[in-house]
């Protein structure tokens, strides 16, 4: 029983020795040695690895030498694999797939897109999330550097932030909706409507003279005021007052509950913001007619 739990160990061993030291042998020995086994046929094996049978039969001999074991009994027709052989199959496999993913890795790193990409505040996590991921779905080899606010080759952006020489690609359409206090009165399911006194608007956001229709115009209506979307959220969860917001920003705050406007709701819209000489770069490029064709789901309501 010891012999046959020792024999994969000693094997490994070997193995690993030989790929250290000043020995011939390498990965290519190992992926000779797979084709063999797998086929049991020196002439298919060949076949498979794209070289001559003779050149095949000498990297076979070569391991073996080094290894110190037969691990193929040539017979008339094929091959008949050894104990040994046997035992070194999965020590070899794994070896090989080690080898396949590190050399992959390498060289996936000469081969990368580049792209940085800016991310506007007002942008919810679940709209960034699902453009990361389809972003790099789109572009396997994509080297993504994210950053905040208007930087990079191209920003996430809602449409009103883009700049004049600024093209666009709408990814999501969302509405507007009321944020409301735990606590507040109409945070009821069955609240009836009543005037809002308790406001908090952002008059510096670009958003602010499309919701001004709803907001009154008594001073008295305004609980206060935020210097972006995510910062009237934060006083919304906090108890100072409602807050119109989009969809994908209170979707899922457990301090803060939704209610849908009885009025046509405001919308925006959230996509690409980019220069055209912009596409002129692989990564964005790819990105464009990848977005063109394939829309993101719309990021349903909790």
């Amino acid at each position: 029983m010891g012999a046959v739990y020792l024999a994969p160990l000693w094997l490994k061993n070997a193995l690993f020795l030989c790929l250290l030291s000043e020995s011939p042998m390498d990965v290519r020995h190992l992926k000779a040695f797979l084709a063999v086994f797998e086929e049991r046929n020196i002439t298919a094996a060949a076949q498979r690895l794209f070289i001559s049978q003779p050149t095949l039969s000498v990297t076979i001999k070569q391991l073996e030498e080094e290894l110190g074991a037969t691990l193929f009994v040539r017979q008339p027709r094929g091959v008949e694999v050894s104990d040994e052989a046997r035992l070194l199959y999965p020590q070899a496999r794994r070896m090989v797939a080690d080898a396949e993913a590190l050399s992959r890795m390498f060289r996936g790193r000469e081969n990368r897109a580049p792209l940085t990409l800016g991310i506007e505040g007002d942008i919810a996590a679940s709209h960034i999330e699902a453009f990361v991921r389809m972003a790099h779905l789109a572009l396997p080899n994509l080297l993504l550097t994210m950053e905040e606010g208007c930087q990079g080759d191209g920003r996430l952006a809602v449409e009103e932030m883009c700049c004049e020489d600024e093209l666009f690609l709408p990814l999501w359409e969302e509405s507007y909706v009321m944020a409301l206090p735990v606590n507040h009165p109409m945070a009821a399911v069955q609240a009836n409507w009543a005037p809002i006194e308790d406001w908090i608007t952002c008059p510096q956001h670009p958003s602010h003279q499309r919701l001004m229709a709803l907001y009154g115009r008594s001073p008295e209506a305004v609980a206060g005021h935020a210097g972006s979307l995510q910062q009237a959220l934060h006083m919304v969860a906090a108890g100072v007052g409602v807050a119109m917001l989009p969809q994908s920003l209170v979707t899922g705050h457990a301090r803060v509950v939704v209610r849908a406007l009885h009025l046509p709701a405001p919308t925006r819209r959230v996509g690409l913001c980019y220069a055209a000489q912009a596409l002129e770069m692989p990564a964005m490029r790819g990105l464009h007619e990848y977005f063109l064709l394939n829309r993101p789901v719309v990021i349903e309501a909790a």
